[in-house]
């Protein structure tokens, strides 16, 4: 079931997602060469604490995981693609970073992810985490009231395939509110004009992965979490919490 948020909802949820932009700020300012995954980790819990605010990640179990998340954000690292659990590996030269974060704070959610090079960047890896944030920009303009998950569905996908990326069949972005993943699912390949209809006070993360290689395949790692591109090549994430609104989307994970 999608539960419509009021006005005043929003509002709240706007404060958890300021809680997440803080958050994804602080992991990527700190994401030098030899600094580690877990103090990356760290730098986001600090931000938690000092919010008020609670991790949806810590902890989380869905049906495919074997065990529960044990940190704060996802640290996914090169090949990895999403769910990677922060250790105690140190960032390389030119390694390519997405971090999955979000917060629960009065009652609601906040979910949003980013992706970054560090040190000195492969100018493909820049490319490939521009489209990401392209396709991020075309599936929030189509989150608009009138039309439906397949609008946002579809911009995504065309911007991803149109660069020569792979889609990782099956994951995609989700409603959001009291909890970080709620219905409706919002995949990242899609047929416009299909699917529900957004209405005002739907709220949505939208969140692109793209695989460089162009494969769409993947694997899960030995940790139960992570997945990994079947090819070797690397992969890119970015994701807003998104309020479908009568004035427009309203980015609430922006600073």
């Amino acid at each position: 079931m999608v539960e419509l948020k009021t006005d005043a909802s929003m509002d709240l949820m706007r404060e958890a997602g300021r809680v997440v932009a803080q958050g994804l700020t602080a992991a990527r300012e700190a994401a030098h060469v030899g600094v580690t995954l877990l103090e990356l980790d760290e730098i986001a819990h600090d931000v938690l604490r000092k919010a008020g605010a609670t991790s949806p990640f810590l902890g989380y179990r869905p049906t495919f995981a074997t065990t529960r998340f044990p940190a704060v954000i996802c640290a996914s690292v090169n090949d990895a693609i999403v769910h990677g659990i922060p250790n105690g590996y140190r960032l390389s030269d030119g390694d390519l970073v997405s971090i999955d974060f979000g917060s629960q704070l009065n009652g609601w959610a906040g979910d949003s992810a980013i992706s970054f090079t560090v040190g000195t960047p492969r100018p493909e890896d820049v490319t490939l985490v521009e489209t990401a944030e392209a396709a991020l920009a075309a599936g929030i303009a189509a989150a608009v009231v009138g039309n439906r998950i397949g609008d946002i569905a579809h911009a995504i996908g065309t911007v991803c395939r149109a660069a020569g990326y792979g889609i990782p069949d099956g994951f995609g972005g989700h409603g959001v509110g009291r909890s970080m993943h709620e219905d409706p699912p919002v995949p990242n390949e899609g047929r416009a004009g299909r699917g529900m209809r957004l209405r005002h006070g739907m709220v949505l993360a939208i969140e692109p992965m793209l695989i460089g290689g162009g494969k769409d395949g993947y694997y899960e790692d030995t940790d139960g979490w992570t997945l990994r591109t079947n090819d070797g090549s690397r992969a890119a994430h970015a994701e807003h919490t998104v309020a479908i609104t009568e004035a427009g989307p309203r980015i609430l994970t922006a600073l």
